[in-house]
């Protein structure tokens, strides 16, 4: 009995010893998930999806790629708020899922954003085309957009990712400053994919899109770029006028990217993570993809420049979604 018992005292020695180095083993010694808020195919999915890649080497670990689409990005937000606090669950999310959800659909949401997720990391912005259909829909130029729009209200369809995505906010921001345009709003699920699919077929008229996926579509003719909310004009497309040649200065909205994580992951590890997303962003293949795509790369040096631009952007959002009366809660 009593070489029985040393043998078990040892074999619980063993056991705590080892459990003690898996947990002093420095960060990441497994696998990270990363939540994406869409299907596969949307610009949000491929961009995690180049980083995902690429992460792998900077890390030393497997990075998995988990699409999680669905009510607005709040099923991949609640998922990615309850995870453990350890840096093993991640979220690759937008303009739409991680800034406008939270402010537009607060109520919905059984987590407090502002408490229990933290930005990590910028990973890209796009600039956004307003395109429309050229299926069996007259205007060729913003004004006779406009102008149609104003001759046919609630006859109109314009198409977004959701209620509180960018696309939804965009077009009632424009839509109040064009002097209270009425167009119907039709959500799809799964991001972008289906809305540039509808758009092209018709079935809807108009929806804002990063300049990334329609190329094929442009230039097939099936969908119309009308302007392209940046500040200047874009240097792949110098015949789109900006949003503000048209008639609306300052309004430069844009599909950005970012990395996020629960609110509790340490700042060590916070600190790792978002100088691995910043290699990634570095190494020359994903520079030659920003370029390809017209994307930006991110310009924050670390997590607190990612945060205080984050709580700009909000703060900018919430002024617009309030001057133009939108309310997604009620």
């Amino acid at each position: 009995m009593r070489r029985l018992s040393c043998i078990v005292a040892a074999v619980l020695c063993l056991a705590s010893a080892a459990t003690a180095a898996v947990a002093q083993a420095p960060y990441p010694n497994r696998p990270i998930r990363v939540l994406i808020p869409y299907g596969p195919g949307g610009l949000t999915d491929v961009v995690a999806r180049h980083y995902a890649e690429r992460l792998r080497t900077v890390l030393g670990q497997n990075v998995i790629v988990d699409n999680k689409p669905g009510a607005s990005g709040i099923i991949a937000l609640e998922q990615l708020a309850r995870a453990a606090p350890d840096g093993y669950t991640i979220m690759i999310g937008n303009i739409s899922t991680n800034c406008l959800t939270p402010i537009l659909l607060a109520k919905r949401m059984t987590i407090d954003y502002d408490r229990d997720v933290q930005i990590v990391a910028r990973t890209a912005d796009a600039p956004v085309f307003f395109l429309s259909t050229t299926t069996n829909f007259p205007p060729a130029t913003f004004k006779e957009f406009i102008e149609y729009v104003r001759a046919r209200p609630g006859e109109i369809r314009y198409a977004s990712a959701g209620i509180g995505a960018y696309q939804h906010v965009n077009t009632e921001i424009l839509a109040k400053r064009a002097g209270g345009l009425k167009m119907i709003h039709i959500p799809f699920k799964g991001g972008g994919a289906p809305i540039l699919r509808d758009i092209a077929s018709g079935d809807t008229h108009v929806s804002w899109f990063n300049i990334t996926n329609p190329v094929g579509m442009i230039k097939a003719g099936k969908v119309r770029p009308l302007a392209v909310a940046s500040p200047q004009r874009l240097a792949a497309w110098p015949d789109v006028p900006t949003i503000d040649e048209v008639g609306f200065p300052g309004f430069h909205p844009s599909q950005w990217n970012a990395a996020f994580a629960p609110a509790g992951v340490p700042r060590e590890i916070v600190d790792k993570l978002h100088n691995a997303f910043a290699a990634v962003a570095k190494m020359p293949e994903m520079q030659a993809i920003f370029e390809k795509g017209g994307l930006r790369a991110p310009a924050d040096k670390s997590a607190d420049d990612a945060r205080a631009w984050l709580k700009r952007e909000m703060d900018t959002w919430r002024k617009d979604i309030a001057e133009a009366g939108i309310k997604a809660d009620e």
